[in-house]
């Protein structure tokens, strides 16, 4: 659920529930910035009226635990320790996290000061999530023109993974198939390397050119080789959705306010 979509959770639950869909992630971006996005414990209780799953996408917009200025940095971990805390009070299967990013054009020193600092971002991020109890999944990020991602690849995201010497158990993996499509990899590729590492997978369609999130409707063979125990379609749009499952039209589903409304609080 993003927060383009301009939906209510009830609103979504109840569109998603009607395809016969039965989990739902949250970015964490839609939390806070639709003006009636629910409370953790709130969405906790309406996840387990409606009979889903639940997963959190930690934030990325604005956000960089990779980055080489560390007051950046710390209050990047900071964001994902509160994620994984308003997980565990919602019920949470799992969090997911990127692995942070560096420009290409910032000399050699700026852009190893900033590996390490993803490495130490993940390892406390993931020291939290073991005391909270909620998994924290590594995702597979596409390249960028000019970023220097640092998950792009098998060999990268094995590399932080192992850099961060956290428990598997609470330091998992999200697979993007769009990503690793993107980066020129079929999802085997991260399924050999990484197995039943794999908890989270998001499923979405590009034509190899750019990380383009367009509908996948052919996904069962998808879901059938990857170990993961949570996948949600990661569209732009709620009518997207509908679509990778054979539904038309234009999404009948609840609102919320304009924006500009006060959040609750």
């Amino acid at each position: 659920m993003d927060v383009r979509y301009a939906a209510t959770v009830e609103g979504f639950l109840d569109y998603i529930t009607d395809l016969g869909l039965e989990h739902v992630e949250f970015k964490r971006e839609y939390l806070a910035g639709h003006p009636e996005a629910p409370t953790p414990a709130q969405i906790g209780d309406l996840t387990s009226t409606y009979d889903v799953s639940v997963t959190l996408h930690a934030p990325f917009r604005d956000w960089n635990a990779g980055s080489f200025n560390d007051a950046a940095r710390r209050d990047s971990v900071d964001r994902v320790r509160r994620t994984l805390d308003d997980a565990a009070a919602m019920g949470a299967g799992a969090v997911v996290v990127h692995g942070g990013s560096v420009p290409e054009r910032y000399p050699e020193w700026v852009r190893d000061r900033a590996i390490d600092h993803a490495r130490r971002s993940l390892r406390e991020a993931a020291r939290h999530a073991e005391r909270v109890g909620v998994p924290l999944c590594l995702e597979n990020q596409p390249p960028s023109s000019g970023t220097r991602r640092h998950t792009t690849t098998p060999d990268d995201l094995a590399a932080l993974l192992e850099a961060a010497d956290a428990d598997p158990q609470y330091l998992g993996v999200t697979l993007d198939v769009g990503h690793a499509a993107v980066a020129g990899f079929d999802p085997a590729a991260f399924i050999d390397r990484f197995g039943d590492r794999i908890q989270v997978c998001h499923l979405h369609d590009n034509d190899g050119t750019a990380d383009q999130h367009h509908p996948l409707t052919d996904y069962q063979k998808i879901l059938t080789d990857v170990p993961a125990e949570y996948a949600s379609f990661e569209m732009k749009s709620v009518a997207d959705v509908g679509t990778c499952v054979g539904a038309s039209g234009d999404p009948d589903i609840e609102l919320g306010p304009a924006p500009g409304h006060e959040p609750n609080t």
